[in-house]
C-alpha cells in the first residue's frame, strides 16, 4: 500500500481579538489568574454574518491547496472535523464542500473533539493508502465563543477557548518512507462526562429547557483535575507508540505538534518526552485552545515559520473529550 503526505498546510483565525483583560470585564478573573494556569493571553472570537465554521474551514483550506499547488477542483473528499457545527445537521462538511464550489465528492464529519483533527487524518490516510482516493482535504474548525458560559460560574472553562481553523491537503507520497508513517488511535468512554455539554441531547422528551439554560447544562463542562491528569498520561503513551511502530526514540523528532490545551501540559510533554523547547510547537498563548483547530493550526504555523524542513520526523499528538487520544507520524 502507499503512503499519503501533507502536500499543503494552512489556517485561518478570526480577525477579532480577546485579551484577558478582556475577560476581567466579564467575570471575576483576572490576567494573572489565566495565565498561571493555562499559559494564555489571548484568543480569537468569531465574529457573526462574517465568521461560519464552514467558511473558516473554507479559507484555510484555500491556503492549503496553493501550498499543495492544487485546485480545489482537483480534491476527491472532504474530512472535516469540528464539535461545533453550522448547524445540528447537516454536518459542516457538506457547507464547505458549497464554499469551494465543489459537486458529488463525498464529505465526511468527524467528531473527536480535541483529537478530531488526529482522527481526520487517520481517516484520509487510509482512504488514499487503498487506492480509493488521491487528493482529500482535511480540516478542523471551530466557534466556540458563541457557546461558553461567560459568568465567573463559567470561568474555568470560558476562558481557555477560542476559534479558528485549520487544514491539510494530503495526496499519495512518491515513497514509503516519506509521508504519514503511522497514526494511532485510541478511546475510552468511562469518562465521557468528565468533559462534555450535556444539553441539549436527543435522550430527553425537551432536547432544550429554561431548567438547561438556568443551570449551565449547555455550556461546557470540564472535570480539569481529572483531565489534566489522564492527559499528561496519554500524550506520552501514543506518542511513544508511533515511535516505537516505526523503529524511532524521542529524541528523533524534529518537531511534536501537540494538541494546543493547556500551556502546562504541553511543557509537562516536553519534558516527559526529553525535547528542547524548540522542537516543541506551542502557540496557545495566542489562540486558547481552538479544540479540532489546533493541531492544523500550530502545524500550519510551524511550516509558515520553517520550523519544518524537507525530510524532518514530526510527530501530531492529541488528547481529550470522550476521552479520545491520538498521535500521528509523519517524514516530512
Amino acid at each position: 500500500m502507499r503512503n499519503s503526505k501533507i502536500a499543503g498546510v494552512g489556517h485561518y483565525v478570526p480577525e477579532k481579538v480577546v485579551t484577558n483583560k478582556d475577560l476581567e470585564k466579564l467575570m471575576d478573573t483576572s490576567d494573572e489568574w489565566i495565565r498561571e494556569r493555562t499559559g494564555i493571553v489571548e484568543r480569537r472570537y468569531f465574529q457573526e454574518g462574517i465568521d461560519t465554521t464552514a467558511n473558516m474551514g473554507a479559507n484555510a483550506a484555500q491556503k492549503a491547496l496553493k501550498m499543495a499547488n492544487l485546485d480545489a477542483t482537483d480534491i476527491d473528499m472532504i474530512v472535516f472535523a469540528t464539535l461545533s457545527p453550522d448547524y445540528m445537521f447537516p454536518g459542516s462538511g457538506v457547507l464547505l464542500q458549497r464554499e469551494l464550489g465543489l459537486k458529488e465528492i463525498p464529505a465526511l464529519d468527524i467528531r473527536n473533539q480535541c483529537s478530531g483533527f488526529v482522527y481526520a487524518l487517520s481517516v484520509a490516510d487510509q482512504f488514499i493508502k487503498t487506492g480509493m482516493y488521491d487528493n482529500i482535504l482535511v480540516v478542523g474548525s471551530e466557534i466556540h465563543s458563541s457557546g461558553l458560559d461567560f459568568s465567573t460560574r463559567g470561568r474555568g472553562v470560558s476562558v481557555i477557548f477560542g476559534d479558528g481553523a485549520g487544514a491539510a491537503v494530503l495526496t499519495p507520497s512518491e515513497s514509503n518512507d516519506k509521508g504519514i508513517l503511522s497514526t494511532h488511535l485510541h478511546a475510552d468512554g468511562e469518562f465521557a462526562e468528565e468533559l462534555a455539554v450535556i444539553d441539549p441531547g436527543s435522550i430527553k422528551n425537551n432536547r432544550l429547557t429554561h431548567e438547561m439554560i438556568d443551570e449551565g447544562t449547555i455550556y461546557p463542562y470540564m472535570n480539569g483535575n481529572l483531565v489534566f491528569k489522564h492527559a499528561v498520561t496519554r500524550f506520552p503513551e501514543v506518542i511513544q507508540e508511533a515511535l516505537n511502530k516505526n523503529g524511532y526514540k524521542a529524541t528523533d523528532i524534529d518537531m511534536l505538534i501537540p494538541h494546543q490545551a493547556n500551556l502546562r501540559i504541553t511543557s509537562y510533554i516536553q519534558q516527559k518526552m526529553g525535547l528542547p523547547a524548540e522542537k516543541v510547537m506551542s502557540n496557545i498563548q495566542k489562540y486558547g485552545n481552538t479544540t479540532a483547530a489546533s493541531v492544523p493550526i500550530a502545524l500550519s504555523e510551524a511550516v509558515q515559520e520553517n520550523r519544518i524542513k524537507e525530510g524532518d520526523l514530526v510527530c501530531l499528538a492529541a488528547f481529550g473529550s470522550g476521552f479520545t487520544w491520538a498521535s500521528a507520524l509523519i517524514r516530512w
